[in-house]
């Protein structure tokens, strides 16, 4: 009201102004007392006049604006409890997750390491029979070069006592009497 009242003085001043500056009389600075009084007396009844009908509507529109304002005030501030409630549950969520996946993590490693054992041993049950299937092969072999070398042995024997007696002898007889014979010497060791 006290900004209407000083918006009203200085309207009814500046229309006084050019009044008179047409009279020609005073300068500014000088003041006349009807003048005054007329416009004091048209002020208070635009006042009157805007108090009766323009000033409830402005009244109502701030209060409504007032209203909703609050309004708007106490929806935020419920948007941000609900808001706050939201991220609360959220880093529980993600706590969550994050121990579920520090859960998984772990559980992963464990199968990793028993297929790593289990591969381990199945590697070395694997080594472990191609070694007893070498050393097997090993043993044949090494039987197989006694036998030929017996052979050898019994062969250059039979050649040594042809040589000897002078006569060319059975090769299969002589040869089944010394394998006998080694045979009956390997039974006595």
């Amino acid at each position: 009201m006290r900004t209407s009242l000083g918006l009203a003085l200085l309207l009814a001043a500046t229309t006084a102004l050019p009044a008179r500056a047409q009279e020609g009389g005073a300068g500014p600075l000088t003041v006349d007392g009807g003048l005054v009084i007329w416009t004091l007396v048209v002020f208070g009844l635009l006042l009157l006049v805007l108090r009766r009908s323009v000033w409830p509507v402005l009244l109502a529109a701030v209060r409504e604006r007032e209203r909703r304002l609050e309004e708007q005030i106490a929806q935020a501030q419920k948007d941000r409890g609900e808001a706050a409630a939201l991220l609360e549950e959220h880093k529980r969520l993600l706590a969550g997750a994050r121990a579920e996946a520090q859960e998984l993590i772990a559980k992963a490693k464990a199968v990793a390491e028993k297929e790593r054992a289990a591969l381990l041993a199945k590697a070395r049950e694997e080594y472990e029979a191609l070694l007893a299937r070498a050393r097997k092969d090993i043993e044949e072999e090494r039987d197989k070069a006694i036998l030929a070398l017996r052979r050898e042995a019994v062969d250059l024997s039979i050649a040594a006592a042809s040589k000897l007696l002078e006569a060319q002898l059975d090769n299969e007889a002589n040869r089944r009497l010394v394998t006998e014979y080694l045979a009956t010497l390997e039974q006595r060791q």
